[in-house]
């Protein structure tokens, strides 16, 4: 097989390239500019353009399929060149449903907790040795690409992101996947620039459920009152599983899993990742996992990078990196880090970084997410509301957005490092939320700094 990859340089994109050319297909690619870790990783095998830009020359008769990524424009030349010829173009999810059309196809939908879900199912799987095709949307522990696919397996897994298909096909990417085994963690309004309206995302999820293969199954967070919304939008022919955080304790800072047979101790914490296990657990008991499986696996799982990962730690301190930028994770994330370090100082760092989060009109989404922390710490640049091409924003309008005058807030990234320096971390978590880098800081090299002995 041939395929061509427009904007081949892109985090899902390559993934993609590299899963395809691992198959043993042909592939070739072209993009205007590639960031790291994707250009080393195209270069090592050898799947790196030889230069920058569009090549229509590229786009010839020979060509199975071409697959176009967001990144590129409408009015891309080699886009035009494949359309003159009739060349069979498809958006990145659309190839992933080619790929996998003839398996079992678990896809994980929902505003949070979408990669630590698929992540668990994987662990799962793979602890079980059992082969199957996946597409994730982090690098894993224990996974070498993002995407993997294989003529032998019989399952694939997939994160379900509801963001745009490509530039032009504008439906949510987990519409493409049509699941047997679809699961729905929750719905918080996100994506604004996409979905401008609350009821048109909450929307997108029920064209979601509406998809699910006949005779397929439907694992939701019961207590969402958005999902419950949508349950009638559910085919009949499909079985509906609810589940709810899953019971356990704590005891001296570990988490357990409260069990029938017996407690099963965890790497990770907190009721949202809690509720992920619950949802997991009944995708992999529909997929002929057993319990005692399920569970000697789940004790060894470390959780995704940049999900409440722990990067610096003494005796005295602990710092915690994870994705949270939403409303809903980052009161998630927070009241996680709180109820297990109850008897610590816990102070909050979060960037404002996505196209929703430096709106102001979204801004109020965020009331009261941040009151759970000591400290809350919220930072935001200026020049990249202007890159947005959004409305100004002001510190005023972030703490007025919050609910809470004693967020402290910062546009100046070494303003940022200076409080943060200052502060002293005795019996203390700092936690740090971001999608981001807070326009250039080295977040390891900082908490490091911090907690050093």
């Amino acid at each position: 097989m041939n395929i061509h990859f427009i904007a081949i340089g892109g985090s899902a994109m390559h993934n993609l390239a590299l899963a395809l050319h691992k198959k043993g297909y042909h592939i070739t690619g072209s993009d205007d500019e590639i960031f790291e870790p994707s250009k080393s990783r195209l270069r090592q095998a050898g799947l790196l353009p030889d230069n920058w830009g569009w090549f229509p020359e590229k786009i010839t008769p020979r060509l199975d399929a071409v697959i176009l990524g967001m990144h590129a424009r409408e009015d891309n030349p080699e886009l035009q060149k494949a359309r003159e010829l009739g060349l069979k173009i498809f958006s990145y999810p659309e190839y992933l449903y080619e790929q996998t059309k003839n398996k079992k196809r678990v896809i994980v939908g929902g505003s949070h907790g979408k990669t630590t879900t698929t992540s668990i199912i994987m662990h799962v799987l793979k602890n079980c040795q059992i082969e199957f095709d996946y597409m994730a949307g982090a690098l894993l522990e224990g996974f070498d690409t993002m995407v993997h696919l294989s003529d032998k397996s019989k399952i694939a897994v997939f994160e379900g992101d509801e963001y745009l298909s490509s530039p032009i096909d504008k439906r949510p990417k987990f519409h493409h996947y049509h699941p047997d085994i679809a699961i729905l963690t929750g719905i918080a309004w996100d994506h604004m620039n996409v979905f401008p309206t609350f009821e048109n995302y909450v929307e997108q999820f029920a064209l979601f459920v509406e998809k699910i293969t006949p005779g397929g199954a439907f694992i939701y967070f019961e207590p969402d009152e958005n999902i419950r919304h949508i349950i009638q939008r559910v085919p009949s022919s499909v079985k509906q599983l609810p589940y709810h955080t899953f019971p356990h304790f704590t005891e001296q800072g570990i988490t357990y899993l409260d069990t029938p047979q017996k407690a099963v101790s965890l790497r990770i914490f907190g009721k949202h990742n809690l509720q992920n296990i619950a949802a997991a657990y009944l995708a992999c008991k529909e997929l002929g996992i057993n319990d005692a499986d399920f569970f000697q696996s789940i004790a060894s799982y470390n959780g995704a990078a940049k999900r409440l990962q722990k990067i610096a730690e003494n005796k005295q301190s602990t710092v915690f990196l994870d994705f949270a930028h939403s409303p809903s994770k980052l009161q998630a994330t927070i009241n996680a880090v709180k109820e297990q370090y109850p008897s610590r100082k816990l102070i909050a760092c979060m960037e404002l970084h996505t196209f929703s989060s430096l709106n102001a009109g979204f801004l109020p989404q965020y009331k009261q997410t941040m009151d759970q922390a000591d400290e809350a710490v919220v930072f935001f640049n200026p020049e990249v509301v202007k890159h947005k091409r959004l409305p100004e924003i002001t510190t005023e309008d972030v703490k007025k957005g919050f609910d809470n005058q004693n967020i402290k807030v910062f546009t100046d990234n070494q303003q940022l490092l200076g409080f943060l320096n200052d502060k002293n971390y005795t019996d203390t978590v700092l936690l740090i939320m971001t999608s981001g880098n807070f326009s250039g800081i080295n977040i390891q090299e900082l908490a490091n700094s911090l907690v050093h002995e």
